[in-house]
């Protein structure tokens, strides 16, 4: 688990600025939903391309979440991205440029669809009647990633919290993207992974500032409860 949370002195300041602790601090549990993101095996396997070794300490608090978020009546999704050379889902870019040839052939043969590195880590409690929602960029909530903006709106959620790897890159990017449209957003601290701490600690810095709030996974089932 990550060893760096939030400083106290920016708990202060935002707190005095909200003139509360948490902005979110009691959720409704039918306008909730848990995500769960890319807790794949392309990312949680040992020795994998894209290997976070902290994502599988978390595995334990993102049952504990989904459980309680269940229990409470609130909606739990399990995220998955993909990446492709196929039709829309090409990311040039991303696949040419910032990556070079060989890192590129074995990430897009690790998150093809139906491979076994695309697959969720077998250990995550996944039950029947939650959801399974595919992204193809980092944000499950830009135009073009991912289905999953408008299936929460049809179930009338309005409130996010997130889990899952990486905080600093499509945990993030996701929260990010939520907040600007206008979705209630909860990182939970020791339930979601990035490389390194500094990492880690940056992402939560930037979401308790500007995008909504920071929880522990005690602190975020006490909310949704």
């Amino acid at each position: 688990m990550h060893k760096l949370g939030l400083p106290q002195n920016v708990i202060d300041m935002v707190s005095a600025r909200r003139g509360r602790r948490f902005a979110y601090g009691r959720l409704d549990p039918k306008r909730t939903a848990l995500l769960v993101i890319d807790l794949q095996n392309a990312f949680m396997r040992e020795g994998m391309e894209l290997e976070v070794p902290v994502a599988r300490a978390i595995v334990p608090n993102v049952n504990r979440l989904a459980a309680s978020a269940r229990s409470a009546g609130a909606t739990v999704v399990w995220v998955q991205i993909h990446l492709s050379r196929k039709g829309g889902d090409d990311w040039p870019h991303f696949l040419d440029e910032l990556n070079g040839p060989a890192r590129t052939a074995r990430m897009l043969a690790d998150l093809e669809i139906g491979s076994d590195g695309h697959a969720l880590w077998p250990e995550l409690d996944v039950r029947k009647e939650d959801l399974i929602s595919r992204k193809s960029r980092f944000s499950a909530f830009i135009e073009g990633s991912s289905d999953l903006p408008q299936v929460l709106a049809s179930r009338g959620i309005d409130t996010l919290v997130i889990t899952g790897t990486l905080t600093n890159n499509c945990c993030e990017s996701s929260a990010r993207d939520a907040a600007m449209r206008n979705f209630r957003t909860v990182m939970v601290s020791d339930a979601c992974a990035a490389v390194t701490d500094a990492d880690h600690q940056a992402s939560l810095l930037n979401i308790f500032r500007a995008y909504g709030d920071v929880m522990t996974t005690d602190e975020a089932i006490a909310a949704i409860r």
